[in-house]
């Protein structure tokens, strides 16, 4: 039996973030490094657009998570600071190129791919994967990938694009339990984003995914949440406390303890996933290096 924790401070309207969610601002001439590169290279990066809260400690450490396809998403999760609406140009083909040289010029070993949702197009912008992907084994000896992918609707003629040229690490983020998906992520299907995973598994891929907690999930479904990746033979889960990035975006329900991170990874690498990324300030990239 798996005992309860009585751990989750629940958050309350006009809370203040706990100690353990508060962090340095950017500095230092690494980050500057890592900015100036990415402004020159005409890049986006998840770290910004999403207000990430380890991109001082990532950028720092000379590391970023590339966002490719543009900086508009045709999905409207209520978690995401990232644009919405329709994006107004096709695919930048020379976009796998600058992604390269900024990844050879940031002298990086381990390069961290996503992007928006392009559900305009039929293929969801996966030749952009599978183009950065090559040229950047081209450039880079020994280089080792992770993309973060979208689920391209379902189009699975998409994701084989991506597979055939396959990253290291495929990961795709479940982001909150299925009950919440209707409020959370009203675009996305649950069972469809645990398909994607099984068929890149079926293929011979390292899978991960992620979860964010405190939007009002339950501990329980969490840990059915966990098993349901065991059961899909998912590799890696990251889990991270929600952090609302507007007033317009969805409420923090609980500020979660960090015991109960400590749990829930006791947890699922009980139930048998194999490495469980857990933390109040974990996000899907965080320590990537370490889950190839």
């Amino acid at each position: 039996m798996i005992k309860e924790l009585n751990v989750v401070e629940r958050s309350t309207p006009g809370d203040r973030r706990p100690d353990w969610l508060r962090v340095k601002l950017p500095s230092g001439q690494k980050f500057k490094e890592v900015a100036e590169t990415i402004r020159t290279n005409n890049l986006n990066t998840v770290c910004s657009e999403a207000r990430c809260p380890n991109m001082g400690e990532c950028w720092g450490a000379g590391t970023a998570t590339f966002m490719i396809l543009g900086d508009v998403c045709t999905r409207s999760c209520s978690f995401c600071a990232i644009k919405t609406g329709r994006p107004a140009q096709g695919l930048d083909w020379d976009e796998p190129r600058r992604v390269a040289d900024a990844a050879a010029k940031m002298k990086l070993r381990h390069v961290v791919l996503t992007s928006v949702n392009r559900d305009e197009r039929s293929d969801g912008g996966a030749p952009i994967f599978a183009e950065c992907h090559k040229i950047l084994r081209e450039s880079i000896e020994g280089v080792t990938i992770e993309s973060l992918i979208p689920d391209f609707r379902g189009v699975w003629e998409a994701l084989q694009i991506v597979i055939d040229t396959p990253p290291d690490v495929l990961s795709h983020n479940l982001e909150t339990v299925p009950r919440l998906y209707r409020h959370v992520r009203p675009q996305a299907k649950y069972e469809r984003s645990l398909e994607l995973l099984k068929r890149c598994k079926e293929q011979g891929l390292r899978t991960k995914t992620g979860i964010m907690v405190g939007l009002g999930e339950t501990r329980e479904e969490v840990i059915e949440l966990m098993q349901d990746c065991v059961d899909h033979n998912v590799d890696v889960l990251t889990i991270g406390q929600y952090m609302q990035p507007t007033k317009m975006h969805h409420p923090v329900m609980e500020w979660v303890h960090p015991e109960q991170f400590a749990e829930y990874k006791e947890i699922g690498e009980a139930l048998g996933l194999e490495h469980v990324e857990s933390g109040p300030l974990v996000r899907s990239s965080y320590h990537a290096e370490r889950h190839v």
